[in-house]
């Protein structure tokens, strides 16, 4: 990476020497992506519809919901529920199905859009296979559904920073808590592909990963659009 260049030292965002891989390098990350060539991957797609890759992507969507009805359905025709998700995937007209939205309090009021359960299956075939790539790429202390580093690695870390403010009484620390408002309704849908292009050059996926971004809208919102462009149709022939 940057380690020869920069003297065999990593940097932080603070551009404080860093002698071990277990601190943050995000100033490197940065940097990497201007510097050298990124690797990308190609042939991707046959992996992501492989029946293997399918099963162990059902076991990942059922974890914790075995006893929700929209699983026992789907799971009534398992081979065949699975058979025909391989076939669109391989043949390339496989379609999301409109989203259902529902109210949320928790005890936050939030406005909850959802996948069909085929869907999420899908997604978790899709990230079987890219979330390697990207993992890769992310920062030592990046705890957002990460493997082996969930709340307990997250509230260990913490702990090791506190520990060195402690120590060093003529420095002062700061804890951020923030989270970003409607992120999956309001993140740049160009952005966020421009920023998988650089690592995924299957255009195959990249397809695939688009027609799901896309299916934002919920089935009573199709629904009305729907009904607005029929009854606009009628009004335009009645005006003919």
């Amino acid at each position: 990476m940057l380690n020869s260049n920069w003297n065999g030292n990593r940097l932080n965002v603070n551009f404080n020497d860093l002698g071990n891989n277990e601190n943050s390098y995000a100033f490197e990350m940065a940097l990497a992506p201007k510097i050298i060539a990124m690797k990308t991957h190609k042939n991707l797609y046959p992996r992501i519809y492989n029946k293997k890759n399918l099963v162990l992507a059902w076991k990942k969507a059922r974890k914790g919901k075995t006893k929700k009805d929209y699983v026992i359905k789907f799971e009534e025709d398992l081979p065949q529920n699975l058979k025909s998700l391989h076939e669109e995937l391989k043949h390339e007209n496989y379609f999301p199905k409109p989203l259902e939205t529902f109210i949320l309090r928790d005890p936050k009021t939030r406005r909850i859009s959802k996948s069909d359960f085929r869907d999420r299956i899908v997604h978790h075939a899709i990230c079987n296979i890219i979330e390697p790539i990207f993992d890769k790429t992310f920062i030592h202390d990046n705890c957002a559904n990460r493997k082996g580093k969930g709340s307990l690695f997250a509230i260990k870390r913490f702990e090791k920073f506190q520990g060195k403010i402690t120590r060093n009484l003529s420095s002062e620390g700061y804890c951020l808590k923030a989270d970003i408002r409607h992120y999956f309704q309001e993140v740049n849908h160009e952005i966020l592909m421009e920023i998988i292009k650089r690592k995924i050059s299957d255009e195959k996926v990249i397809f695939l990963v688009r027609k799901i971004l896309e299916n934002r809208n919920s089935k009573r919102e199709r629904e009305r659009e729907t009904r607005a462009f029929v009854l606009k149709k009628k009004e335009c022939l009645l005006e003919i």
